[in-house]
Order: structure tokens, then sequence, then C-alpha cells
């Protein structure tokens, strides 16, 4: 009777475990130390960073010319969730300017990868990007939203060069026209399998994309362009690839 008991005991231990785990289905964190389950959404809310600094899970980088990044958690009173936020902070007027922000513990070839954003400033760009099967600093594909065009597109920026890689029946289309809000809160979001990504904006699916450049697991991250001062927040991934 006792051996029953205690075995109900572990059991329900057990249960209790599964449903806290199941509850948090959406892991919440500012600094992965080790890529996460494939099978799991993970969301970085930079709420675990100091102001001023950023998660050492991430390294920052600019493709093409003029000045330094800089990337760094700030506090917002209208943050998505929480009360701080990660900022693109640097204003050079470098049209060829792309900053990067590229999660190092994170690595999928087939991914959905989504993040919230709000263009600030920007007279030559107001924009926020998301980066993915990024192999290096040099070569990824990204996808933005353009609060002065009013545009998404996609891109790929391979050995240094971008250029965009058009929409799936539409040959080489500059992405669609849409309305991205500045100095508001939007949502971007990519998934990608195989070579077909598709593109949304606030829940609203906008195009897809056929590309075969990159074609291996990568890296993710965010995307800004020259001026643009941009903010982010809950960038979330999830690996769409199968568990070995």
């Amino acid at each position: 009777m006792k051996k029953n008991m205690v075995t109900r005991m572990i059991l329900l231990c057990l249960q209790m475990i599964v449903v806290s785990g199941c509850s948090r289905s959406t892991e919440t964190t500012s600094d992965v130390a080790a890529p996460p389950d494939p099978r799991e959404t993970v969301v970085f809310d930079f709420e675990g960073t100091e102001p001023g600094t950023i998660p050492d899970t991430f390294t920052t980088g600019l493709v093409g010319g003029g000045g330094p990044v800089r990337w760094e958690v700030l506090e917002a009173d209208d943050a998505p969730s929480g009360d701080r936020v990660l900022g693109q902070l640097s204003d050079d007027k470098t049209n060829k300017r792309y900053p990067l922000f590229v999660c190092e513990t994170f690595s999928a070839k087939d991914v959905d990868v989504s993040v919230k954003f709000k263009t600030i400033s920007g007279q030559v760009d107001a924009s926020g990007g998301l980066i993915f099967r990024c192999a290096d600093p040099n070569n990824f594909y990204v996808v933005r939203a353009n609060s002065l065009e009013g545009n998404v597109v996609a891109y790929k920026t391979e050995n240094g060069k971008r250029s965009n890689i058009g929409v799936k029946d539409q040959g080489d289309a500059y992405g669609v026209k849409v309305d991205v809000p500045h100095q508001q809160w939007n949502t971007l979001r990519v998934r990608i399998q195989d070579n077909l990504s598709e593109v949304f904006l606030n829940d609203r699916k906008l195009f897809e994309v056929e590309n075969d450049t990159f074609a291996i697991a990568g890296k993710v991250g965010l995307w800004t362009k020259a001026d643009a001062v941009t903010y982010f927040d809950d960038l979330s991934v999830k690996s769409l690839d199968a568990v070995e």
C-alpha cells in the first residue's frame, strides 16, 4: 500500500513538472546559455539585460560603410512586454549601411521568426528587419518593413551585397506596398521552409518568396539601415527543422 502511494506521489510530481513546462511553451529569456530545443519557441524580451548593454548571447555587426553601430537595451514606457526594449540608436546617414544584431545561440535551416518593432526616426531610412539563415555578417536573407517607403521587401545579402529577391509569381517585384505605421509598434514575421518564405506584417500574410541562395542552417537576428533609429522587442524564434 505504501509502495503504491509513493508511486502515485512520484507520478503526481512528474505531472506537475510537465504542466509547468507546458505553461511556458514559449520561453521568455534574455540570455540563453545553450541552443533551444528545436521544438520550442524562444522569446528574447531583453528584460534581464541592464540598460546600456546587450545580452551576451548576441553580437553586433555592420555591412557596408558609415560609422559604428549602437545597439543597446533601454527602458521604454510602451514596451510590448515588460519595460525594456532593444534599440539601434546610431543615425549615420550613409545609404548603404546595414547594422546587424545576431543571435549566437540559435541556428536552424527552417525557422519561424518574428519581432515587434517601432521606427523612431530616420530621414534616409526608417525600417526594421529580420535576418535568417545567416552564415556570417555578409551572407543572409533579410526581410524588412519601411515606414518611409510604406512597403515590406525581401532581400538576400550575398558576399556583402544586398539585392531584391522578388515576390513569388510576380518575378522581381519590389516587395509589397503596405502601411507600416511610424512611431508605433508593429510585428514582422517570416516563416521559411526549404526554399519558400512566407512574410507577414501585423498578423497579415503579405507575400511569398522562393529562393535557393542559402539552403543550409544559419543564425537569426535583427537589421536596420542607414540612419534608422528603431526599437525592437520580443524577438521570437522557433526551429522548424526535424528533431533527430
